[in-house]
């Protein structure tokens, strides 16, 4: 690949990695104000439709645009780089015409599946922003075929951007105007619609160039429309189902939580709020996935030089380096969470209702962090096929047992599906790895001193919040300020107790120590620090 092409890559995977780090935070972000606005039983509401969502935008801006972006790649010239897209555009169209009008038709019946049947409305509203995906995802992967990453990320923060504005606006005028939960659900999920419309307009030159203006004649043979449906249910869609993991296992308690609660015997007004309870942990999850996946997600374009220059033994130390800082940022969040969830519990939400369902489900970062790497990985090897057994495995043991587990368990029984799926998920993905890439975990004891570094972490920072509730009484200890507090000083003291075990342990290797924040100047410190004994 030539220097210039090679520069402008990976320019344009760092500019999609901050846009897309930024729209991950707001999307975890934002749902804490609104539960705080609506409550748990507008939050159920919400939850319960925001997988649909999410698939679709796994489709719109993940899965369907990388693999366009391949294809688009693939072509010798500019014609046929048009012209592929543009058929991609048509076999697109006509998925997403099934899928808005299959949503409309089967609202009802879906809502009916999930236990409630008022949640027809809001499943019409979301439905409409499939008719937007071939647009989005056409554009998306047609500039990024061409290595210019720049329209993606735009309206990647025009999406999120506007549709975090919709949902927050639709939440206040739902309290202050007196409007019932589900009314306020339609009018939030209505963001998808509107958000994906104002995303769309970044794309109107390309479209009016490249899909609506007449066909240019083409210059070499192009796959036919048979091939590329084919290569689109194949390739494409591994892509979105490796992105969209974590969406659709809460699909799936969607259908099973509910009705699994009311099993159970629980009043149907009672289960919602518990639900909307339970939906807490969502993002929770995402804000530590961001962290443990942000860092060690730099290294993807220095995996992906190398393995172009055929350097195998640098490949092999950048994925050792994306596993240890994957693993090390999950397992210190997890444990972090575990460690101070019900301070979070009543800092973000006001109570501590389902902590313990909350520490169980916190666990699900550390197992999505290794799925998120190790398909990183493989996906860079053209290995898919542990991947698609592994995530069918997961999702299929979530299936299987999540109904019975909530009957049994209730809440807690959900976030214990979803752990193990996610552990069934990996541990397929695992075994059916290259041996070099099973090994990294196993290598050097890095497994045992992750386990007691954390271990010690979490100790300190339980001692140090029960400390400082002792000191000011049980009564201020319960208010969402000392909470606040304590949730501070223990990410604080729970940081430096990390970080001085990671050094004292030599639990990473300097490389690894130069993708963390700041470790170039621990490196450094350390190194005076040595000079002077």
């Amino acid at each position: 690949m030539p220097k210039d092409r090679l520069n402008t890559m990976f320019r344009g995977a760092l500019i999609l990695s901050v846009s897309s780090l930024v729209a991950k935070i707001l999307s975890a972000v934002y749902r804490i104000p609104f539960q705080n606005m609506v409550g748990n039983t507008g939050f159920y509401v919400y939850q319960q439709i925001y997988p649909i969502y999410g698939i679709g935008m796994t489709f719109a801006l993940n899965g369907f645009p990388t693999f366009i972006s391949k294809l688009v790649a693939e072509q010798p010239d500019a014609t046929s780089k048009s012209l592929v897209t543009r058929r991609a555009f048509h076999i697109l169209s006509g998925l997403s015409l099934l899928l808005f009008v299959g949503l409309q038709l089967g609202a009802h019946w879906l809502a009916l599946r999930m236990g409630d049947v008022r949640l027809a409305p809001i499943i019409d509203a979301v439905a409409w922003m499939f008719l937007f995906m071939p647009w989005l995802a056409t554009g998306r992967g047609y500039y990024q075929g061409k290595f210019l990453m720049g329209p993606t990320a735009v309206s990647q923060l025009i999406e999120q951007t506007v549709r975090v504005g919709v949902i927050i606006m639709a939440a206040y005028f739902g309290v202050h105007r007196g409007w019932d939960d589900y009314h306020m659900g339609t009018w939030a999920m209505s963001s998808a619609a509107i958000a994906a419309i104002c995303s769309s307009l970044i794309f109107v030159s390309f479209g009016l160039r490249h899909l609506l203006a007449p066909a240019p004649r083409p210059t070499h043979r192009l796959p036919s429309y048979r091939d590329l449906t084919k290569r689109f249910i194949i390739e494409g869609g591994t892509l979105c189902l490796v992105a969209a993991v974590v969406i659709l296992l809460q699909l799936i308690d969607s259908f099973s939580v509910m009705r699994g609660l009311t099993r159970q015997g629980m009043p149907l007004d009672w289960a919602k709020s518990v639900k909307g309870v339970y939906d807490r942990g969502q993002p929770l999850v995402q804000l530590g996935l961001v962290v443990a996946t942000s860092f060690s997600a730099t290294l993807l374009p220095a995996l992906t030089h190398a393995l172009a220059k055929h350097q195998l033994i640098e490949f092999k130390r950048h994925t050792r380096a994306m596993v240890h800082v994957s693993l090390a940022l999950s397992t210190a969040a997890t444990v972090g969470l575990v460690a101070l969830m019900p301070q979070i519990n009543r800092l973000l939400f006001g109570s501590t209702e389902g902590t313990t369902a909350l520490r169980i489900y916190v666990f699900s970062i550390l197992f999505a962090a290794l799925i998120t790497t190790y398909t990183s990985v493989l996906q860079s090897l053209d290995q898919y096929t542990a991947m698609i057994i592994g995530i069918i495995a997961g999702l299929a043991t979530k299936v299987l047992v999540n109904y019975q587990m909530v009957v049994h368990f209730g809440i807690n029984g959900a976030s214990l599906a979803t752990v193990l799926s996610l552990a069934v998920m990996f541990g397929v993905m695992w075994l059916g790895s290259p041996e070099d890439l099973r090994q990294v975990l196993l290598e050097s004891g890095y497994l045992i001193k992750l386990v007691l570094v954390s271990g010690a972490m979490g100790l300190v920072v339980v001692f140090t919040s029960r400390e400082i509730r002792a000191l000011v009484g049980l009564q201020m200890a319960n208010s969402r300020g000392i909470a606040g507090i304590i949730t501070l000083v223990g990410v604080l003291i729970g940081v430096a107790v990390f970080v001085v075990g990671a050094v004292g342990s030599r639990l990473f290797t300097i490389r690894e120590w130069l993708v963390l924040p700041y470790g170039k100047r621990l490196i450094k410190s350390v190194a005076k620090g040595k000079e002077h004994h």
